[in-house]
């Protein structure tokens, strides 16, 4: 990649919704460079989709926790069917392989706590793999970014 593959990335990591012909302009190039360079990085992996960004309290998920779970087995075939099972869980938002006295951390998303509950009861608590699970309950979310920082040194 270079500047202007960076430049385009930036750009577009902070609005998707930008045309081509103002993105192309806002970097000296016209649209048919632009647009292949765009189709090339999507081609790549390194643009990997476009999405609208939701405010998770205004949707109605007043509730944000982070799980760490710990699994009955350190294999990889437990490993696969937990990640497996957890990515058709909705309320999972992300899920991480840690270290740690833990092995994976999960980002996950609730309506209330009596949700939160029923979820851990009901869809996560019921996997076979899990020795343990550890909630910790966010208060307030300062902020949140999207943009990964490409201009940063």
């Amino acid at each position: 990649m270079d500047k202007k593959d960076l430049a385009i990335i930036d750009r577009l990591q902070r609005d998707g919704r930008i045309s081509i012909s103002e993105l192309a302009a806002s970097l000296n190039m016209s649209d048919t460079p632009c647009i292949r360079r765009i189709r090339k990085l999507e081609q790549d992996g390194v643009i990997s989709g476009y999405a609208a960004q939701l405010d998770p309290h205004k949707a109605g998920f007043n509730v944000i926790v982070y799980a760490a779970i710990r699994l009955s087995e350190n294999s990889d075939t437990a490993a696969e069917r937990f990640e497996t099972a957890v990515a058709k869980l909705p309320e999972v938002m992300e899920c991480s392989v840690i270290t740690g006295s833990h092995d994976y951390l999960l980002k996950i998303v609730a309506r209330d706590l009596p949700a939160y509950e029923r979820f851990v009861k009901k869809s996560l608590g019921s996997l076979p793999a899990i020795a343990g699970i550890e909630s910790t309950l966010v208060l307030k979310q300062t902020f949140s970014r999207t943009a990964l920082p490409l201009s940063a040194n």
